[in-house]
């Protein structure tokens, strides 16, 4: 078994994944692991198949997602993003966050869908811009750069995800 998923689907360690052949790769992959292909076999293989089958299911998930892959990219670089102890993050950054926040609590207390919705918009442009930031980033070797820009995500993509459940919850 491959630790390294990028290895594990035969795809370059690169930030920008080609999301066919990804998919390709890993429906080859579960298809040599799923534990149904070793229903006959001892209890070690059968437990070793069901090892496989979640690894790749983790490398799957983590590939595929954007951040996540970023993180784990970083991670096989060295590069620790420290995103639970290191909170440090530009002014303009904070204080944009903090008006979002803001925006978002604002909103709801008025239940006003179409603020949230609007916000709901800037976030994922914002979120965007800032995926194709890290992307260049990783690209030119600037870790330390990425690890930071990572962080920044993590947390633009929090208020995008409360954003998104305060629409559910006025909507329902």
């Amino acid at each position: 078994m491959k630790d390294d998923y990028f290895a594990l689907f035969g795809l370059p360690a690169t930030y920008t994944v080609d999301e066919a052949a990804l998919d390709t790769a890993y429906r080859t992959v579960q298809s040599q692991a799923h534990p149904d292909r070793f229903a006959n076999a001892g209890d070690a293989e059968r437990r070793v198949a069901m090892q496989w089958a979640a690894h790749a299911n983790e490398a799957y998930r983590t590939l595929r997602q954007p951040l996540k892959r970023a993180i784990y990219l970083l991670s096989l670089r060295g590069v620790d993003i420290q995103a639970e102890s290191n909170t440090a993050m530009a002014p303009a950054f904070l204080m944009q966050q903090m008006e979002w926040r803001e925006a978002l609590q604002e909103a709801v207390a008025g239940r006003d869908v179409a603020r949230l919705d609007a916000l709901l918009r800037e976030l994922r442009g914002e979120k965007r811009e800032r995926h194709a930031a890290l992307g260049a980033l990783l690209d030119a070797g600037d870790d330390a750069a990425a690890g930071g820009a990572a962080r920044q995500l993590m947390f633009i993509e929090k208020i995008e995800h409360d954003t998104s459940e305060a629409i559910d919850r006025l909507e329902d």
